[in-house]
């Protein structure tokens, strides 16, 4: 077999043992490594030492010793030991860790259930009010914490109940849930932008610019479809009935959203403007928004020592899974580019005769089905990357692909028969509540998500207009 050969068979049985469900982040390591050791193979150098001690007479400790020193001489350990310190080393990532600490500690100061209250009494005369609380409050929350089993978890035992107990049909309400708890991985601060980030080469700053518009409209339009499906079909959302509501004064209404709503808000804005005005960078207003995310635990008198050491502990188990992802994932890309397989899979695109517009919708095909099986970090660290050289060949810029990405990711949490957000639901939910209810509500929310990436792709100033503003390109 050639070398280009060696790297699609490798490339291939890498897909083959994912699916078999073993641990990606050790898989690629250990197929980076073996797959390296042929690729980097030389015995004239390896064993260089253990020759030359042969012909001087060496004594046979000596030439065991140094043939199985000439066993290790091999570059693929030198490439796997700079790729963990270049990864362990990376600026970008720091940000990862504090992100996910602060969002640990939000999602444990008792925040997100004074938030749906409040939400639920502001919206009480809007159509479908408590649905759209729930929204407003999962995309909120998603946004603080970019944690998506966490915000359907803890939104699914908080709204999911109280909408079912207002008789909200099963599907509508879980479809909420489901959705409203993916918006964290698009809408700035998003874990997701800084590992795109770091695979990529983009600005991260640029990134979070970039993606705000198109947050907001997938946002938009989930709150459309919302209060458009409660005002035609009352059915599926009865009014909800509030005990005082006559006594629901303006100033308790404010009293209670400068106590719920307000704080997490101005955090997440604080945090965001930091970055996009260039008075913070990602790791700094990171550290800022971990600092404020314990301030408001302690404010809300959450702040507990057992809950400091969840927050530490997984936190560290999150970052380690990422980072060791990256350490995989640059070995093995490093291999597989260096066995000519990025080259053959550019000339092969270049055969096709493609459009750029073609392009895309291939790739964000392919992104769409790998979301089934696999998780959003691990689409982006790996495949996403075998992409990008090719975005010069189309002309297309990486961070109108990396948005466009974010917006794909949404529907790897939504789509049957592996969509994970109704997956956490579903175990959280009353037992009376079906996987295929669930699975039916998901459906309009996932027609939402192609509908805001046919909108992109028609206008993609929506995602260069606020880069270009702020920064200029």
């Amino acid at each position: 077999m050639t070398d280009p050969q060696v790297a699609l068979f490798m490339l291939g049985i890498f897909i083959f043992i994912i699916l078999l469900g073993f641990p990606i982040a050790f898989t690629l390591m250990a197929m980076g490594v073996g797959f390296g050791y042929f690729a980097y193979f030389d015995p004239n150098r390896m064993w260089r030492a253990y020759d030359r001690a042969v012909e001087n007479g060496a004594d046979w400790w000596e030439q065991t010793s140094l043939w199985i020193g000439g066993f290790f001489n091999n570059q693929i350990f030198d490439l796997f030991v700079n790729q963990t310190f270049s990864v362990m080393a990376n600026d970008v990532l720091t940000a990862v860790p504090l992100f996910l600490f602060m969002g640990y500690i939000v999602e444990r100061a008792n925040i997100v259930d004074r938030l749906f209250t409040t939400l639920s009494i502001v919206a009480r005369r809007i159509p479908g009010s408590m649905a759209v609380a729930a929204l407003v409050t999962c995309a909120l929350f998603a946004t603080a914490t970019g944690i998506v089993g966490a915000v359907v978890t803890l939104m699914g035992l908080l709204a999911f109940p109280a909408m079912l107990k207002a008789r909200y049909d099963t599907s509508f309400a879980s479809g909420i849930i489901c959705a409203g708890g993916t918006l964290g991985i698009l809408i700035p601060p998003s874990i997701m932008l800084i590992v795109y980030a770091a695979a990529s080469g983009v600005s991260i700053v640029k990134l979070y610019a970039g993606a705000l518009l198109p947050g907001f409209l997938l946002a938009g339009l989930y709150l459309v479809y919302v209060i458009g499906r409660a005002w035609l079909q009352p059915s599926v959302a009865p009014k909800t009935v509030i005990e005082d509501d006559e006594k629901m004064s303006a100033w308790r209404i404010t009293l209670l959203l400068l106590t719920s709503f307000f704080p997490l808000a101005f955090l997440i804005l604080a945090v965001l403007g930091a970055i996009l005005a260039g008075w913070a960078t990602p790791s700094e207003a990171a550290s800022f928004g971990a600092l404020g995310g314990l301030f408001l635990a302690a404010v809300y008198r959450a702040l507990t020592w057992q809950r400091l050491r969840e927050s530490v502990y997984l936190t560290v188990r999150t970052t380690a899974m990422v980072c060791w992802l990256f350490v995989g994932s640059w070995t093995f890309s490093s291999v597989f580019s260096y066995l000519g397989g990025e080259q053959i899979i550019s000339e092969f695109v270049s055969t096709l005769d493609i459009s750029p517009l073609t392009f895309l919708l291939i790739a964000q095909l392919i992104i769409f089905l790998l979301g089934w099986p696999l998780e959003w970090s691990e689409i982006i660290i790996i495949f996403v990357p075998i992409f990008l050289p090719l975005l010069d060949q189309f002309g297309i810029d990486p961070l109108f692909f990396g948005i466009l990405v974010a917006l794909n990711l949404q529907t790897s949490f939504l789509t049957p028969p592996m969509a994970m957000s109704a997956y956490y639901l579903k175990g959280i939910a009353p037992p009376h509540v079906r996987l295929t209810q669930i699975f039916k509500g998901c459906f309009p929310f996932l027609g939402m998500v192609f509908i805001a990436m046919a909108i992109m792709y028609i206008f993609p100033e929506i995602v260069f207009w606020l880069p270009d503003k702020i920064y200029g390109r």
